[in-house]
């Protein structure tokens, strides 16, 4: 693990603009800036841990989940909450977050 700030704890700094759609005490929601969907958001804790499996406090794991609904419900009635764990999950940035997808016209597979 680096000594350095993530990319996410440096957006959390305002160290780096990002199109914030959300913001409390402890998440931040921002839009992708490689969006894999119409909508692709990306539910960030504030506090640090590198994957969500190094999360085992069940009251934390489970606002962390909510805080993504809630940003979901917000940008569409549909959608679809994705968690990369690890390299070989396809995570790339090591700090836990979901990803919220959605606005498909006709679901996922879709070319809309």
């Amino acid at each position: 693990m680096s000594d350095q700030p993530t990319l996410f704890e440096r957006i959390i700094a305002r160290e780096i603009p990002s199109d914030i759609v959300f913001e409390d005490e402890n998440y931040i929601a921002i839009r992708d800036i490689a969006p894999k969907a119409p909508v692709h958001l990306l539910v960030i804790p504030k506090r640090m841990t590198p994957r969500v499996d190094a999360i085992t406090d069940a009251a934390e794991m489970g606002e962390l989940w909510l805080t993504a609904v809630k940003v979901a419900r917000q940008h569409a009635e549909d959608y679809r909450l994705v968690v990369n764990c690890g390299t070989g999950g396809g995570q790339v940035i090591f700090h836990t977050h979901i990803h919220v997808l959605a606005g498909w016209e006709h679901g996922p597979d879709s070319d809309t």
